[in-house]
């Protein structure tokens, strides 16, 4: 071999070993970089994963706590209910009662008459010294119409307890 080829050999054997050594250098820079991007995704990952846990634990907490709000607020309103229920049962139940009283002649409806001397009015005033009122004209009322007077005062009174109800119910929901 003469000198020159020696020469090329060498310094193809000093190119074959740069080539070696940085391939080598690559592939351990390589390992050693994928070692650390698979130490930081899985960093990365329990740090997702911690959020994630704090997130779903949070909106577990606020379900319950609505879950428990909705349940006074359901309470709340059974116990309304049945109080305007038995509202409505009592007025019910008086209203009855005096319409009974009002077929059997038990209890008579009068109203005070004005004290209008010019008025030619006809209505009949109570005979007898019966009434509380002293000093005052009162006419009473046929029968068939204080049952209508009180027909309407049920209806009324009723409607008034509904929209209690209503109105109750309205507050207890937006609180």
């Amino acid at each position: 071999m003469t000198p020159m080829q020696k020469l090329i050999g060498l310094g193809l054997a000093i190119l074959l070993a740069l080539g070696i050594g940085f391939g080598g250098a690559w592939q351990v820079q390589d390992w050693r970089l994928g070692k650390k991007l698979a130490e930081r995704i899985a960093e990365q990952g329990a740090r997702h994963q911690t959020e994630l846990d704090a997130i779903t634990g949070e909106a577990w907490r606020q379900q319950a706590a609505e879950q428990d709000k909705r349940l006074a607020t359901e309470q709340q309103l059974a116990i309304q209910d049945q109080h305007h229920t038995k509202e409505l049962f009592d007025v019910q139940r008086n209203q009855a009662r005096l319409r009974d009283q009002l077929a059997t002649a038990d209890v008579r409806l009068s109203v005070l008459l004005a004290e209008d001397p010019a008025s030619s009015c006809n209505v009949p005033t109570t005979t007898g010294a019966v009434g509380v009122v002293h000093a005052a004209r009162r006419a009473q009322l046929d029968p068939a119409h204080a049952q209508r007077i009180i027909a309407i005062t049920d209806v009324g009174d009723q409607g008034l307890i509904a929209l209690r109800a209503c109105q109750a119910y309205v507050r207890e929901v937006l609180r």
